[in-house]
């Protein structure tokens, strides 16, 4: 009889085999997680360049069209996953669009999140068609 203690090679391969669909599993929910959460540097990018306009329009008396404008260093959002976009038809109007960048650009639910001077928010540019307060939870 040989008493032998350990694993077999079938125990060890049953256990990297389970292992690896739990991951398979896991890493999808993981990425959909990040793209989600960073979605919100996009949102604290446009309300921090709105309050930026409201701050300069009354001041000035018409929206800034310019990021430099509104005392802003970088149009890109701290961590560099939207660029800011400023669209001023005339003096009394603007939309603020947060483009994705980098690594942020894997998000197809909502693409560019937008808002207005009236608070309108948007959401545009993604594959699948995506509510607004989907995009802006």
């Amino acid at each position: 009889m040989n008493n032998s203690k350990g694993f077999t090679l079938i125990e060890l391969m049953i256990t990297v085999v389970i292992i690896a669909i739990l991951a398979g599993i896991a890493y999808p929910s993981y990425q959909s997680y990040t793209i989600r959460a960073n979605r919100t540097e996009g949102i604290t990018l446009l309300n921090d360049a709105a309050a930026r306009q409201e701050r300069y329009f009354s001041q000035n008396n018409q929206y800034a069209t310019t990021t430099a404008q509104l005392g802003m260093g970088s149009a890109t959002s701290r961590n560099n996953l939207y660029q800011l976009a400023i669209n001023r038809p005339n003096t009394s109007q603007y939309t603020l669009t947060a483009q994705p960048v980098g690594s942020q650009t894997q998000d197809t639910t909502c693409g560019s999140l937008t808002l207005d001077q009236a608070g309108v928010r948007g959401a545009a540019g993604g594959t699948v068609a995506a509510t607004v307060a989907t995009c802006w939870k």
